[in-house]
């Protein structure tokens, strides 16, 4: 099969919500092609023709799930402060809904409970179409406010570390542990704005100073 996209039609995303669905209803053995098929009223051809083998579906699904995470960038306008630190808080706060989301914590649980077993793919599905699609997609969006002279830093992955550190904390683990109160989407968005604000302490570029940033 082709390298899975990152993009999908409506109805492949009605789809996979449905696989979603089924994973964090039943667990892995409840997503099976044949049961897959019944609950989304489709072929099992369309799946193969869609995702390719099982590895390729959970590759697609993972996909999906990233992909909630925004790291927009306005094409052809001009990215300004404010403009910028509202899409720093919107990639913060999606982040912090989707890894605080049922199905992020089912996935991960049981990539973590299949770790030693040999043959799993599931930890590096995760890594590879979850966390480092989330990643690039943010990488270009801090390059892009490095560009325009409102962040400086001398390391864009360890700026984005920070970043993503300064959002997510200790919360993730703490979620996947089932510690009673940590999830709380009603506190998110207050989150993600204190976090974009502790970086924009580290790495905002104050008035008058030499940033030594590109030319756009």
């Amino acid at each position: 099969m082709s390298e899975m996209q990152d993009t999908f039609t409506p109805r492949q995303r009605a789809v996979l919500d449905k696989a979603l669905g089924l994973l964090l209803e039943g667990g892995e053995r409840a997503l099976t092609t044949a049961g897959l098929a019944r609950a989304a009223n489709c072929s099992k051809e369309s799946l193969y023709k869609w995702f390719g083998d099982r590895d390729g579906l959970l590759a697609a699904m993972i996909s999906h799930q990233a992909s909630k995470v925004r790291a927009q960038i306005d094409g052809g306008e001009r990215l300004d402060l404010g403009r910028f630190r509202t899409h720093l808080v919107d990639f913060a706060n999606d982040l912090l809904q989707v890894l605080g989301g049922d199905v992020s914590l089912a996935l991960n649980r049981l990539a973590i409970g299949q770790a030693s077993r040999e043959g799993s793919r599931l930890g590096a599905l995760l890594i590879e179409r979850g966390r480092h699609g989330i990643d690039k997609r943010a990488g270009a969006l801090l390059e892009a406010g490095r560009q325009r002279g409102l962040i400086a830093y001398h390391d864009r992955e360890t700026a984005y570390h920070t970043l993503y550190g300064l959002i997510v904390r200790d919360l993730h683990v703490r979620m996947l542990l089932g510690e009673a109160g940590v999830r709380r989407p009603e506190h998110y968005a207050a989150l993600a704005e204190e976090a974009v604000d502790q970086f924009f302490v580290l790495f905002g570029v104050r008035k008058n100073e030499t940033t030594g940033r590109d030319s756009v």
